[in-house]
């Protein structure tokens, strides 16, 4: 018989993390020196509300860009502690996007999932080579975006609009969260849990999708990354990796060092 596995331990990040507050406050410090550094940066609106914008850090006026969507369970936090994330990429001479959205449960998730689309399509005015990438509720979002029909949202934009999703501790099946206190926020039903759950969804026929997962996370964080390669492989190229010595915070580090190889996978993926 198989174990019964606790899955409120399994995904409270916070508790199994004790210094998780303080890397999260390092994180918006880190954001805040990077933005104060000089580097060019714009706002881009998406949508009327205020959260509906769009966080870019442009390395020239052509080229690819990867766009960085944010986690905090589809509940917490905003682009403004994301910024210096854009660092590597940027010295790499890749463009980065970071949106911000509305939280649950002033919204739901299938609300937020709209929201990236409409700040995708906003980003594809650029006419630019766009790969999304995310962390964990950021990395559901990023394999939505890449298993979009886009032609069906808007007949003008490409179907290929995304070339590639890289999700670092992402959520891909949503049911597990249902039982759970974090569901006080999301208000997800079964139902609703498997309708914005990307592992149900058809499986993309085209880009690519690297499913990131720190070393250190627990069994059901692995388990997610590898299920959503397992299901999309047979369709698209999809690869699974488990970050050494990593945890659910410290696995988007390396997105802010030049030379880490999470940097010159972004940036082989957005310059195929």
């Amino acid at each position: 018989m198989s174990a019964v596995i606790d899955l409120e331990a399994e995904y409270n990040n916070r508790a199994k993390v004790p210094e998780s507050s303080a890397l999260i406050a390092g994180w918006a410090q880190d954001a805040k020196a990077y933005r104060d550094s000089g580097v060019p940066m714009r706002v881009i609106p998406y949508g009327s509300g205020a959260r509906n914008t769009i966080d870019y850090f442009p390395v020239g006026d052509a080229g690819p860009v990867v766009v960085f969507i944010h986690g905090g369970y589809w509940q917490a936090l905003d682009s403004s502690f994301f910024s210096h994330l854009a660092r590597g990429l940027n010295s790499r001479g890749i463009s980065v996007a970071i949106p911000s959205y509305d939280l649950c449960p002033n919204v739901s998730v299938g609300d937020i999932i709209a929201q990236m689309r409409a700040a995708t399509s906003e980003l594809a005015k650029l006419g630019r080579r766009l790969v999304v990438s995310g962390h964990s509720a950021g990395g559901h979002l990023a394999a939505c975006m890449l298993a979009t029909d886009w032609r069906a949202l808007d007949p003008a934009l490409p179907q290929d609009l995304i070339v590639g999703a890289y999700a670092i501790s992402g959520l891909f099946d949503l049911a597990p969260l249902v039982p759970t206190s974090i569901n006080n926020a999301l208000h997800l039903s079964d139902t609703s849990a498997r309708e914005v759950s990307p592992l149900f969804w058809p499986a993309p026929s085209r880009g690519c999708l690297d499913a990131v997962v720190g070393g250190d996370e627990g069994v059901e964080y692995l388990r997610q990354s590898q299920s959503i390669v397992d299901a999309w492989g047979a369709r698209i190229p999809a690869r699974f990796e488990a970050l050494s010595g990593a945890n659910h915070f410290t696995a988007v580090a390396p997105l802010a060092d030049p030379q880490s190889a999470m940097v010159l996978r972004l940036k082989a993926l957005a310059t195929l």
